[in-house]
């Protein structure tokens, strides 16, 4: 039997690569399955989704913005269309069952496909339930989500805790540090800090490290560095000219699985995608949560492992002063590293992807005897 998906969602890398892993689970699980992806018009999803071999169709939605201004009656707009689309998406394609991983296409797909009686499941990333996937889960038969105590935001019979999947080409166990070191061209028995931003970049991490590049310089300190895209052609003015050798930057990393194994301590954001990563790998980290998003929920992410004793925090606000010192300092204390890393991989949820399509396999099961 030809069954159809249909994965709703994106816009950050931490959306698109757990809906990817869900993909190709889906296709080992059930080789002559059909997937279609839907995405937001101009967002990454629409280039990395078809480069990795799936269809995607777009739609014109955006976000609200914070600020009330005009411009939020061209967002209803769209909504409005993207509401209109879906529906036709869902006609023509007619999926056993719909999946949401959060990001702006999520909503119109996820709200059309209830209308149409299309059984739904949402993917919550976050600690910290989103309004959106708040209100989608009142129709969705099941809510797979990545932290205990997520009965405050959904109803706890549709609840189940399966973790967050991840990229699978992380876990090469094959892998050794000098193989990873060998790749970026830096020493195996120098310590190494890797610094995340997402693909985009994270201005105030790259501002905070490039603020005191010679306090690494000084300790021996060696960097592989993801700037992103967006502050890129900055830092390498800035860094030419000096010719250090510690220094390895790059607007995006490509081998991440290289670049954790060769990283001793690590810097990041706190999407929920990447501390689901550090976990599975029992890396310590330093997480600066983002200010510029929903509901402040990457500090909720963060103090999740905060208060396991899973890693270190560090509010925006005080990286420009604390970032660069608390990175050195825990480079430099073993003991600690280890703790952080012990408690992180105690946190962590394995075969997320393959928990999550049990679920969906079995809303398309109950589906077909309901036929």
């Amino acid at each position: 039997m030809n069954r159809k998906y249909i994965i709703s969602g994106g816009g950050t890398g931490g959306h698109i690569f757990p809906a990817l892993s869900i993909a190709n689970e889906i296709k080992k699980r059930d080789p002559g399955a059909s997937i279609l992806f839907v995405g937001a018009l101009g967002r990454m999803e629409m280039e990395r989704i078809p480069a990795s071999g799936y269809p995607i169709m777009g739609l014109p939605v955006e976000g609200l913005q914070r600020k009330l201004g005009l411009r939020n009656f061209i967002v209803l707009y769209k909504l409005i269309v993207s509401l209109f689309k879906a529906a036709k998406i869902l006609k023509s394609f007619k999926p056993d069952v719909a999946v949401g991983v959060g990001g702006y296409a999520s909503g119109p797909l996820l709200r059309m496909a209830a209308l149409k009686k299309i059984p739904s499941l949402i993917q919550e990333q976050n600690s910290y339930a989103g309004v959106t996937n708040r209100i989608l889960a009142r129709r969705a038969a099941k809510i797979c989500v990545a932290y205990p105590g997520m009965e405050k935001y959904f109803p706890a019979k549709k609840i189940v805790l399966t973790g967050n999947p991840v990229r699978e080409e992380l876990f090469n166990q094959n892998i050794k540090r000098t193989q990873a070191c060998e790749f970026f061209t830096i020493h195996p028995d120098k310590p190494v800090l890797l610094i995340l931003g997402g693909s985009l970049g994270a201005r105030t991490i790259n501002n905070s490290i490039l603020g005191h590049i010679g306090a690494f310089e000084r300790e021996d300190i060696q960097l592989v560095w993801q700037t992103g895209r967006l502050y890129y052609d900055r830092i390498k003015a800035e860094l030419d000219p000096k010719g250090s050798k510690n220094i390895k930057y790059f607007d995006f990393i490509n081998r991440m699985d290289l670049a954790y194994s060769a990283a001793d301590v690590i810097i990041s954001r706190a999407g929920a995608a990447t501390i689901s990563e550090l976990c599975l790998l029992g890396k310590p980290a330093i997480l600066v949560p983002s200010p510029n998003v929903a509901e402040d929920h990457q500090t909720k992410n963060a103090m999740a492992l905060v208060n396991s004793n899973a890693a270190v925090m560090i509010r925006d606000k005080d990286a420009p002063e604390k970032l660069v010192h608390q990175a050195i300092e825990l480079i430099h204390d073993q003991a600690l590293r280890n703790t952080l890393g012990s408690n992180c991989a105690k946190i962590a949820l394995p075969n997320a992807a393959s928990r999550i399509v049990d679920e969906i396999l079995n809303l398309v099961s109950i589906s077909e005897l309901a036929r």
